[in-house]
């Protein structure tokens, strides 16, 4: 059911769409106002039992490693305990230590993600041609039969399945590790 003056989908948004049929990955749909914040977006979200997701995209204190971390939107978590849990992830993989994390510009969002702030999800990995960013999930996102995200445009959102949400991350070159949050 359209609502006027969105009934038009985004070229980014029509992507995603796209992307997820090209790989047999079943989804609906719907578009609504613009919700560019959890509070805003909570207006048009339907009553549908999936989890709605809290995107933001981090980078490490060099600025040469991106992270695009995922968790219920009911929960805050301050950056100073995600950069913990992402340490703790790397460093138990024999990796480097994140250091102090900080929000990545709109322009790093923009050239690794092909996203404006707002819009953030992990439909923007399909843009991630390098595979640089590391998607980070929390731990309760997989125990949902079904989740929320913007399809690349905070005028639309997306509801996946588990199963459907597992297999386009699979399809994805993207390292991708859940943490354990607890907020």
């Amino acid at each position: 059911m359209p609502l006027e003056g969105i009934d038009i989908i985004s070229e980014r948004q029509e992507k995603v769409l796209r992307y997820l049929a090209e790989h047999d990955i079943p989804f609906s749909t719907y578009n609504h106002p613009e919700g560019k914040t959890i509070e805003e977006a909570k207006r048009w979200w339907h009553d549908d039992g999936s989890v709605h997701c809290k995107n933001i995209f981090m980078r490490n204190h060099k600025g040469d490693q991106h992270y695009l971390i995922c968790f219920p939107c009911d929960y805050d978590l301050a950056i100073h305990d995600i950069e913990h849990w992402l340490k703790d992830v790397l460093v138990s993989q024999g990796h480097k230590a994140p250091g102090k994390l900080s929000f990545a510009s709109p322009e790093r969002m923009m050239r690794y993600l092909g996203l404006e702030p707002g819009s953030v999800s992990p439909f923007g990995l399909i843009n991630d041609t390098e595979s640089h960013v590391i998607l980070f999930l929390d731990s309760r996102l997989k125990d949902a039969p079904s989740l929320s995200f913007h399809p690349n445009d905070c005028r639309g959102t997306v509801v996946i399945s588990q199963d459907a949400f597992q297999r386009f991350l699979a399809t994805l070159g993207n390292k991708v590790e859940y943490i354990h949050a607890n907020a």
